[in-house]
């Protein structure tokens, strides 16, 4: 197995042969007594507003897990066993307690992998990281130069994230990782990430662009286009040391399958934790429809993963709905729930991005009716609904 982002011991893209693979992955949709991973959202606080943020951050919350409620959430996940946290937000450098945290889950057996822009890794905190064990740092960047990065994620984050790469670079941390969400004006661009990843002795990992938060206003201008999609699928292939989160699996249907489980984890084997405890099926989908109980509900987490109707519900077998007469559903397993939930399209129908095309006319019919995304972090009003601009 490849690695998952923890330093030592931890995988990411899960390798498996076709008959590992048909097996792990039935035992996968049935779920897990507890996730393989955990997103934890800490913060709503960003410095930056992305115009893809998943979350719509910008501000944090007061509402929002006190120290000692998200220490007793890290207790939980290790008498449950859970491999490791990948913790997100906002930027979540920006909470106070935020290495407190990451220093109390390590020492209670729960691995870190953290997501940043990078605006808070100095020399100083690059050699602290590099003397820490299961700890991993993901550098989020959108671009291979400063004019496509900036023009998602604002100006100067650019040089922002490559000098937080020199101080981990030159402190000796080893693999991080640079995590790059795909659009059509980056896809271009990926050897020059790759490029990057091996100067600076990282890690490189795409992640595939939802219209979920800010996303949904940015994904007529940002999504990939199919020749994009395609020319993507055949540089993963050639380059099975790149990781990718499982996130492609609807490029699956175009023949060989990619590397991992190709299927989604919702409410099986991921979910998240939100700033103010608040337990989503996805990561991706931080909407009421998919919200499945709070940490701070009685019984807490382990209650919301082993019990919650949502959850059962998810891992019951799934209808292939609409894909049922195509020869590569078992490929693609119907693409990505978040995906289809945010264009309008039912979640038994085809991916918006199906490589076959079988999305196209649902979206443009979505398209014409609204949906809202939820609340929107950077400002007082509320987010803007789905709909091409």
């Amino acid at each position: 197995m490849t690695d998952m982002g923890i330093r030592e011991s931890r995988p990411d893209n899960l390798v498996l042969s076709p008959v590992k693979q048909s097996g792990l992955g039935d035992q996968m949709k049935r779920g897990l007594d507890a996730p393989i991973c955990l997103t934890w959202e800490l913060t709503y606080a960003c410095n930056l507003q992305c115009v893809h943020c998943l979350s719509s951050s910008g501000r944090r919350d007061p509402r929002e897990l006190s120290t000692a409620e998200a220490e007793a959430v890290i207790d939980e996940l290790q008498r449950m066993q859970v491999f490791y946290i990948n913790i997100g937000g906002g930027e979540p450098t920006i909470r106070p307690d935020f290495w407190h945290l990451v220093e109390y889950a390590v020492d209670h057996d729960v691995g870190v992998k953290f997501s940043t822009n990078g605006s808070r890794i100095d020399a100083d905190v690059a050699a602290k990281l590099a003397e820490m064990d299961y700890v991993d740092v993901q550098i989020s960047i959108d671009g291979s130069d400063a004019e496509t990065n900036d023009h998602v994620r604002g100006e100067g984050s650019f040089a922002t994230a490559v000098q937080a790469m020199e101080h981990l670079h030159d402190a000796g941390f080893g693999e991080f990782k640079i995590s790059v969400v795909m659009t059509r004006h980056n896809i271009p661009q990926v050897d020059e990430f790759k490029a990057m990843a091996d100067h600076y002795g990282a890690q490189l990992r795409l992640t595939r662009f939802r219209p979920s938060g800010r996303g949904a206003d940015s994904w007529h201008e940002l999504h990939p286009t199919d020749q994009q999609q395609r020319e993507l699928y055949q540089w993963l292939l050639d380059r099975p040391d790149v990781l990718t989160g499982d996130s492609f699996f609807h490029l699956s249907a175009l023949g060989e399958a990619l590397p991992g489980l190709n299927l989604c984890g919702a409410g099986r084997v991921v979910c998240l934790i939100d700033p103010l405890g608040d337990v989503y099926a996805c990561p991706f989908v931080l909407h009421d429809e998919f919200l499945a109980g709070s940490v701070r509900d009685e019984g807490g987490f382990q209650k919301v993963w082993q019990e919650s109707d949502l959850f059962l519900e998810l891992r019951e077998p799934q209808s292939a709905g609409a894909c049922a007469s195509c020869g590569h559903f078992d490929a693609c397993q119907g693409g990505c729930m978040a995906a289809k939930f945010f264009t309008g399209i039912p979640l038994d129908g085809p991916d918006p991005e199906c490589v076959l095309g079988h999305g196209e006319p649902l979206v443009e019919a979505a398209d014409r009716q609204a949906r809202p995304v939820g609340a929107d972090h950077s400002r007082s009003a509320p987010v803007a609904f789905l709909g091409r601009k």
